[in-house]
């Protein structure tokens, strides 16, 4: 099975979705969050499971889509790298 390694940013990235949701909804913000960490669970067992990131040219770097999240992380022998949570409507910045 794939370890999956959560880094700084994406923590912070998941923390700071979960706050701003909870402005509105703390059930809703709860669901998001746990509907994100589904999804990357996943990816130990199916780690090609996501697409190729469109903006970057390397196969090892790969993004699952969570509602209007972008989970993208990288691929390095059996590590999966989160490397940073993203709204689809924040401007695309290389998360390497």
């Amino acid at each position: 099975m794939t370890e999956i390694v959560w880094t700084t940013p994406a923590i912070s990235d998941l923390h700071a979705l979960r706050e701003y949701i909870a402005r509105d909804s703390e059930y809703y913000a709860d669901g998001v969050v746990a509907d994100i960490f589904d999804a990357v669970d996943r990816l130990a067992l199916f780690p090609k499971f996501g697409r190729r990131v469109p903006e970057i040219d390397d196969d090892s770097v790969r993004e699952v889509l969570v509602g209007n999240y972008r989970i993208m992380y990288d691929i390095s022998g059996s590590v999966v790298r989160v490397l940073t949570v993203l709204h689809m409507s924040r401007q695309f910045k290389d998360p390497r």
